[in-house]
């Protein structure tokens, strides 16, 4: 019967590990990363996740709804260069990078940049609906290289998301290539916390047992 306990506590876990590809909707954030091997720094964006010698900072959020496929972006960020230019010129995602939280790709969203993002500011916000079933919502040579529809493109950008291989960033006359960046990362669903959280318990409390 030992074993009962040990198989609730892993199959805790499992459910929670696996529950998001059940979810209509899935939450990422950006996160700052160390550009050199990947490392995941905390949530936000930064100058160095670019890398860029910006002290900038912002932090977004993108919500990826795959029954109504939308993408609905939120971000925040301040203090971006002031010495030279008038500040941004463009923000866009980036998918998919050859490896997870580091590296530099193409734009696989709007170009040349979101709808209605905020030009020529050095701090600002942004909120926007991307309908992914449209061709405008994604860069024409994203879809080219992803099938060649907008759909097949969805397929390849939500792969990206869920694999820590798209990154957010925004562009100012500064820092023609990107001032701030951060990755997308899966936030996790209270649910899913809840069981990872009672699936350790359990197991922290039979390896005392057994001790």
């Amino acid at each position: 019967m030992r074993c009962v306990p040990l198989l609730f506590a892993s199959l805790c876990v499992a459910i929670a590990c696996t529950a998001p590809s059940y979810s209509a909707q899935l939450l990422y954030q950006t996160v700052r990363v160390d550009p050199t091997n990947g490392t995941v720094l905390g949530p936000g964006m930064d100058g160095p996740s670019e890398p860029a010698a910006s002290t900038g900072t912002g932090y977004g959020t993108v919500l990826y709804d795959d029954v109504l496929h939308t993408l609905t972006l939120d971000v925040d960020f301040s203090g971006l260069a002031t010495d030279v230019g008038t500040g941004t010129t463009a923000s866009h995602i980036h998918a998919p990078t050859a490896l997870p939280f580091q590296g530099t790709v193409g734009v696989a969203t709007t170009t040349p940049t979101f709808a209605g993002f905020p030009n020529g500011v050095t701090s600002g916000s942004f909120q926007s609906v991307l309908d992914l079933t449209l061709a405008s919502s994604w860069n024409p040579a994203y879809i080219t290289n992803n099938g060649g529809s907008p759909a097949t493109a969805e397929v390849a950008f939500a792969s990206a998301l869920a694999t820590g291989r798209s990154y957010w960033n925004i562009h100012t006359q500064k820092f023609a290539g990107g001032e701030i960046r951060g990755f997308l990362q899966l936030v996790p669903e209270p649910a899913s916390c809840a069981l990872v959280t009672l699936g350790t318990l359990c197991l922290a409390g039979l390896t005392r047992r057994r001790s």
